[in-house]
């Protein structure tokens, strides 16, 4: 089962992750885009040392980046390893999904032969899944059209065991990543040769055309150039087939776009403040279909020295695998893994979004609200009151605390299966029961909490009540029917409150009302 503390260090690790992914495809050159590839593994994965064997010209692989281990580095670096034994261990590892493990049992066979390895020996392992000095993983990088690239090898793990299926997934999504920063680094270093040869003489431009032709026509990312200034700014001059196939538009319908007519509508603020600045961007683009694909765009300006710029060359890559692991893996660290709902952590995240922090805000009134005064830190937002608070529409954002009563005689009688198939149908009916811009999360156990903005007092308990009403019902279960209450408790959110502060009133109030209610059961008894 998943502790508590899991889905926090994996959002840690997660973030972890995306700032190496990011700096991938910011090395100038092909020999920096390999050592950043072997310093965020060793930053980011939780491994002592790593190393990228390149794929040279002949076939055999270089080291071409070691990090983690100066000695390693000089003992290993610019050593070669042949294609053949390469093969052989790529062939003969275990595979786990896209990486290959080859254990110290059976990794002898491996050491005398041509490969550079930087491996000691060392005891047994003490329980099963333990880290031998002998293990190798690897992790192969291959181009879209499956050539390989390069072996990302990696050693030592810093928790001292094998990775587990979090570390592995991790791991080949962080090698699918710099495999396309390394085909980046290549195309990359043929568009830049291309651009020189743009601004050389009338001469180097005809000779230098056809070269370019083949590197934009051929590329295996999407390609386009677009004009600069005047009134088809924007719009899309030449693509490439590659665009043509990722967005399922033929070319002539492409040239009577501009990317601001094919951007999905949230990511139009990107696209104008990517054309404005340059550099790179991800956004969504519609395909033919409707549908948007997630891209990533590299805008370069071919510029005239006496005109000024002219047009503007876009490399677009597909990234939606990576786009679907990543918010895949966010929603996982962020909603509860029952019932699909916000956690409590994620829960906490949305409160704290809309007040303020009490350490930058003037004291709370009686009525829970502020007077922050002109050139304060908030100036720009808006302060969330209580509905009684001076000043305010009567409305506010009520925190409603729902405890389930009778859960726990349903799990000790029917046991988990049962108790867990109660808490996915009232996670259903709580979220059939609010709007669509209210949040229903669970903290954890059989307690959930619902926000909802824009109620006054009577709204608040009449959302409660309606919410009591919708649990009530018998829920099926094996040819059963189970019954469990709820009791609500309605605290309000405020600017200058804490998170804790706000959960702990409602939650309060909703004891009260669970006592209340036992006590009144009690007396019609």
């Amino acid at each position: 089962m998943e502790t508590e503390t899991e889905p926090y260090v994996r959002l840690a690790s997660l973030r972890e992750l995306h700032q190496v992914v990011a700096q991938l495809n910011t090395a100038r050159s092909m020999a920096d885009t390999l050592q950043t590839i072997a310093d965020g593994a060793v930053a980011a994965l939780g491994f002592e040392l790593a190393t990228v064997n390149v794929v040279r010209p002949d076939g055999d692989l270089l080291v071409a980046a070691v990090a983690g281990n100066d000695s390693a580095e000089a003992a290993m670096a610019g050593r070669t390893g042949s294609r053949e034994s390469w093969e052989r261990r790529l062939n003969m590892g275990e595979r786990w999904g896209e990486l290959r493990f080859i254990p110290y049992t059976e990794g002898w066979v491996l050491d005398h032969d041509d490969v550079p390895q930087w491996h000691t020996t060392g005891p047994a392992p003490r329980y099963p899944d333990e880290w031998h000095p002998m293990d190798r993983l690897f992790a192969p990088m291959y181009a879209s059209d499956g050539e390989l690239l390069a072996v990302l090898e990696v050693d030592r793990p810093r928790d001292g065991k094998r990775p587990g299926a979090w570390g592995c997934e991790a791991l080949q999504l962080y090698a699918s990543q710099a495999a396309i920063a390394i085909s980046n680094a290549r195309l990359r270093g043929n568009m830049q040769r291309a651009l020189v040869r743009l601004e050389r003489e009338q001469q180097a431009l005809r000779a230098s055309e056809e070269s370019f032709r083949q590197a934009f026509d051929y590329a295996p990312s999407g390609m386009a150039i677009a004009e600069v200034g005047g009134d088809s700014q924007g719009r899309l001059i030449r693509v490439n087939d590659a665009l043509c196939r990722l967005l399922g538009r033929p070319v002539a319908m492409l040239r009577r776009y501009s990317f601001a007519d094919l951007v999905h509508p949230e990511d139009t603020g990107v696209l104008l403040r990517t054309a404005a600045e340059g550099g790179r961007a991800e956004l969504r683009l519609q395909r033919r279909d409707g549908s948007y694909v997630w891209v990533s765009l590299r805008n370069s300006v071919v510029a005239d020295v006496t005109a000024g710029p002219q047009v503007q060359l876009t490399h677009v890559e597909d990234i939606e695998e990576r786009k679907r692991h990543e918010l895949a893996l966010a929603h996982r660290a962020s909603h509860d893994s029952l019932t699909g709902l916000p956690n409590n952590a994620e829960l906490r995240a949305r409160l704290g979004g809309r007040i303020c922090d009490r350490s930058a805000a003037e004291p709370t009134d009686a009525f829970g609200g502020l007077g922050t005064p002109p050139g304060r830190p908030y100036d720009h937002h808006e302060h969330v009151l209580v509905p009684e608070a001076p000043g305010g529409d009567g409305k506010g954002l009520a925190v409603l605390f729902c405890d389930l009563d009778g859960f726990k005689s349903i799990n000790d009688r029917f046991g988990h299966v049962c108790g867990d198939a109660v808490l996915v149908e009232v996670a259903r009916r709580l979220e059939a029961g609010v709007r669509d811009n209210d949040t229903v999360a669970r903290l954890g156990g059989d307690e959930f909490v619902v926000l909802a903005e824009g109620l006054g007092p009577a709204d608040a308990s009449d959302l409660a009540v309606r919410l009591r009403n919708g649990i009530i019902p018998p829920i099926r279960w094996e040819n059963r029917q189970v019954r469990v209450g709820a009791s609500f408790g309605i605290g309000w959110a405020a600017c200058g409150m804490t998170t804790e502060e706000i959960l702990e009133s409602a939650d309060q109030r909703m004891y009260v009302e669970k006592r209340s209610r036992s006590q009144g059961r009690r007396r019609a008894g």
